[in-house]
């Protein structure tokens, strides 16, 4: 047999194994539809992934918001489940949502930051994404918000990298401007008139979350891939109408924040509402989560970190831990809860799991259908780990209710005990070295360098910045002081 009919006939067992275990677990009719069946013969489950922008756990009532409540999204939580050590794919827009994307954790995905000594890098032809992989399984894939992963005439653009549709913005900087003149449609400008007087219809996110239902409208009868990334809450923090926090004892930017935020869960509701109306609801997962920790500035006024240390651009648990809600009735227990650790890292993984087609090869994640489905989770992460480049190089590693923290690779590793202390405010490494050079270990292993990126040491800048002004300032001061703002 050759090597290529050898490598073939591998890929189809692989291909059978996939769609057994979905059968398995109920998700996949006994008998496939074959590859032409019409789109209403096929019931593989829809996917809706939900990816608000820049939002602390601290800003939903299912995790404890003390400013507000989120009665959709509490909902959400009620009618599924709520994961209580829930990670984002990184502390910072693109690098996430290029893990979310490839399945690959920030040491080995191309992203590290939203810029690199290169500028902006955008995905490369052929790369394997979470979109790729269901359009080639037979969904409809559509985007929905903000994209940051390749700008128009590059290799990166949505449409090049699995997506049918991608509507919004493709440009990191473009998603800042609420009241643009114009969003894009698979790299091709969609212009709109402004009033002038900040209406709800001069408003960006209002044609980006119509757009979304139009989607889902449009392919009830097939299966679909739904990436809702939308904008809000990130800054500009401007919105047509800030109640109901118009009198809040705020500066006007954190009340439409919170404003931004109750947006973001009344459309969470007519998406749910959506679903149900065209009695799709209960073949669907709905997956609700965010890119990153919330900003410095909403810690004080709205605690959007939950109490936790640090905030975006951070590794601390403030700039990385993030709510995730999935729901599918019929499949995921309503009400439940789980403290698997997980990341956005898994989303591939267990998308491919669900739609009962191979995982590619070479990603980090792991599928967690089976925690969603109420069964056991045999395999599972024995660490998670990040690394960031911004303001400068950072690395994090959670294993178990073990924390370390470092601002390079020739610094000291800073040791947290989770458990006990979910604020990271002891530092116990020297109490513990046999757990620190495990750490720095894994940390090490987990590290693949980049060409894009200066070597992973703490950075002369920032080395200096931490030498002059030593206990004077705190390291977010000193890490929001190059605080860019894409």
């Amino acid at each position: 047999m050759s090597l290529t009919k050898n490598k073939r006939t591998n890929m189809k067992s692989i291909k059978r194994r996939g769609t057994f275990l979905a059968v398995m677990l109920g998700l996949l009719p006994a008998t496939s539809p074959a590859a032409d069946a019409s789109p209403q013969a096929d019931k593989k489950p829809n996917i809706v992934f939900i990816l608000v922008d820049d939002a602390g756990i601290g800003d939903f009532s299912a995790y404890g918001c003390s400013y507000g409540t989120t009665p959709n999204i509490d909902r959400l939580a009620a009618e599924g489940m709520k994961f209580t050590h829930a990670y984002s794919g990184s502390a910072v827009c693109a690098p996430s949502r290029c893990v979310l994307m490839t399945g690959q954790h920030t040491g080995h995905v191309l992203r590290r930051a939203n810029q690199s000594k290169d500028g902006l890098l955008s995905l490369p032809a052929g790369q394997a994404t979470v979109a790729r992989l269901l359009h080639d399984a037979g969904y409809a894939t559509g985007g929905f918000g903000k994209w940051g992963l390749g700008n128009p005439n590059t290799t990166g653009v949505a449409e090049k990298q699995g997506f049918d549709v991608f509507f919004g913005y493709y440009d990191q900087k473009h998603a800042h401007d609420y009241y643009t003149d114009y969003l894009v449609r698979n790299s091709t400008n969609v212009p709109y008139q402004q009033s002038g007087k900040h209406t709800w219809e001069d408003y960006s996110h209002t044609h980006i979350a119509n757009e979304t239902l139009k989607f889902i409208e449009e392919n009830k009868d097939r299966p679909f891939f739904c990436y809702a990334a939308w904008t809000p809450p990130h800054d500009e923090w401007v919105i047509p109408d800030n109640a109901p926090f118009s009198e809040k004892p705020w500066s006007e930017e954190m009340r439409n924040y919170a404003a931004m935020v109750a947006l973001v869960d009344k459309d969470v509701g007519r998406l749910m509402q959506k679903l149900k109306d065209l009695g799709i609801d209960d073949n669907t997962l709905v997956i609700f989560s965010s890119d990153n920790g919330a900003n410095d500035e909403c810690i004080e006024p709205l605690k959007s970190t939950g109490g936790l240390r640090g905030f975006k651009r951070m590794l601390y648990e403030g700039g990385i831990r993030a709510p995730f809600i999935a729901r599918m009735p019929g499949k995921i227990a309503p009400g439940t809860t789980s403290d698997v650790l997980t990341t956005s890292v898994d989303f591939m993984p267990t998308a491919a799991d669900l739609a009962g087609v191979p995982q590619p090869s070479g990603i980090d994640g792991i599928s967690i259908l089976p925690t969603l489905l109420g069964q056991k989770q045999a395999k599972q992460h024995d660490s998670l780990y990040f690394e960031i480049y911004e303001p400068y190089f950072q690395q994090s590693l959670r294993m178990g209710d073990w924390k370390g923290y470092r601002l390079g690779t020739k610094a000291p590793l800073e040791l947290y005990d989770l458990k006990a202390d979910p604020a990271e405010k002891q530092d116990i490494a020297a109490a513990h070295p046999e757990i620190v050079k495990k750490i720095e270990a894994i940390m090490l292993a987990e590290h693949t360098p980049s060409p894009h990126y200066d070597a992973p040491e703490q950075s002369e800048k920032g080395k200096k910045k931490i030498e002059k002004k030593g206990k004077k300032s705190s390291l977010p001061e000193l890490l929001n002081e190059e605080n860019p703002k894409p």
